[in-house]
This record gives structure tokens, sequence and C-alpha cells, in this order.
């Protein structure tokens, strides 16, 4: 077996975990927790941000309606700090509701957003401003319903709102909830665990993909909304590192505060 240290919370704890060479899911293996992207390094992970408290809430609107828009305001090719502004933007200026034009959005979107003294434009203002009042004009028919899945589905109709969109809706809402926001680096992340076939595309094959990931979760005892919120958030901020090192991700291991394991 192995055994993880951590300290947290002003105290040293731990966690066993499986011996590196035993099966997590068919053909996988727990492999050793200090690894970087081993199912025991995300069981480890997982833990430590558990018991700290962290990745436990995602929402980031006061209500479905601006959960909606600050989901479908970000999303494939929108930086996080872009999208949020917009999303604040909307917001601040009271848009969010129902009978909003897809004009006002237009006008309050084409408005430069400044960082860091530059002025940086949002893309797909006419796209998503049609979008955001569609939703909006909706949204009072939708009736959340207690089944994830039913209810991902159900936003998925919604105008502009893709399986992606919908899930991370539902997730940010519900925390424990068993869906999967299925973007570039939770692809990557798989593919590199032999959990998804390097052919499978989100496009064609979310559900599937999705039930593969859920299944992962489980096995390693970590519920699906902060195992995706994890491995986002991690692989965005090393993703700019395997870049420069031009290492594949199996070769870099990664050790976490007073770590240590016992085989």
């Amino acid at each position: 077996m192995q055994i993880m240290y951590a300290h947290i919370a002003g105290e040293v704890r731990e966690l066993t975990l499986p011996p590196v060479n035993e099966e997590v899911l068919p053909g996988i293996f727990w492999g050793a927790f200090d690894e970087l992207m081993t199912p025991a390094y995300w069981r480890g992970q997982a833990w430590q941000h558990t018991e700290s408290g962290t990745f436990c809430d995602f929402r980031l609107g006061r209500s479905l309606e601006e959960e909606v828009a600050a989901c479908l305001l970000g999303g494939w090719g929108m930086p996080a700090e872009l999208a949020l502004a917009a999303y604040s933007r909307v917001r601040e200026r009271n848009l969010l509701r129902s009978g909003t034009t897809a004009q006002e959005f237009e006008a309050a979107l084409s408005e430069p957003f400044v960082f860091h003294g530059r002025e940086r434009k949002y893309r797909f203002i006419r796209q998503k401003a049609h979008y955001l009042s569609g939703c909006l004009a909706q949204l009072s028919d939708v009736i959340p319903s207690d089944n994830d899945i039913v209810f991902r589905d159900r936003l998925n109709e919604l105008p502009g709102i893709g399986l992606k969109t919908a899930s991370w809706v539902v997730r940010n809402l519900r925390p424990q909830s068993e869906v999967a926001i299925l973007d570039i680096h939770i692809l990557r992340v798989g593919q590199h665990l032999g959990l998804f076939p390097e052919k499978w595309r989100p496009e064609t094959h979310y559900r599937q993909l999705e039930a593969r990931f859920i299944a992962f979760a489980r096995a390693i005892d970590v519920s699906a909304a902060t195992l995706d919120g994890l491995m986002w958030d991690q692989m965005r901020r090393l993703s700019a590192i395997l870049r420069k090192t031009r290492a594949p991700i199996g070769h870099l291991e990664l050790f976490v505060g007073e770590s240590a394991s016992i085989h």
C-alpha cells in the first residue's frame, strides 16, 4: 500500500492508497501518488483539497439565470478573466432578465474591457447576445429536475447551450452532481490515463466519455464535480509549463507539501 502524508490546517494527516500496481479500473493502475496525473495522484490531490475545503463551491451566480449567463459567456476560445468580466457587466446592468433584447446585450458586450491597462474585446458578441436573450426568454419554463442528467439535458435544449455548457451549469449549482464538463483539459488527462479512446470526441461521444469519467471518479472515491474542477484547474496551470519544457505529462513528477509514501 501507499501512505500519503499532508500538512493540512495545522496538523499532519494521512491517506492510505492501494498499491501502485493494483488496478483502479480494468487496464488502469493506481500508480504512485507523487507521479503527476496517475489515479493515485488525483485521489491524493482531491483528498487534500476536500480536507482543506477547496473545490467545493463552484457557483458563479445567485440564480439559475445568472449561472446560465456566466457559463454561456465563457467556454471555448474565451479567456476566463474576459468571460467573468463580461458576465459581471451584464449582471451589474440588470440585463439578466426575460425581455432583454439581443441588441441590448450586444451593446453592453461591445464596450472594451480593460485588463492591466490594456483594452481587450469580447469575442462572438452578436452570437452570444442572441443566445443570452433567447435563453432568458425560455428559462422560466425550465423546472430543475432532481435528476442531474435530466436537468442537464433540459438545459441543453436552450439556445446556444451544448452538453458541455449545460453540464457546467449543473455542476456549479450542484457540487455533488454526476455530470462532466468535458473540455480539452479533461480530455487530455483522460487520454493520458487510458480512460478515453484517442478517437472519441465530445461532439459525437459526449455521453460515453462522461460515463467513463464518472466511473473513474467513483473508483477513486472522488465526486465527479470535484475531480472535474481540480483537473481543469491544474491542467490549465500546467499547460504553459508543458509547452515550455515539451515534456510528456507522465515524465514530470510533483511532490505536494510534506507528502511521503510507504509501499
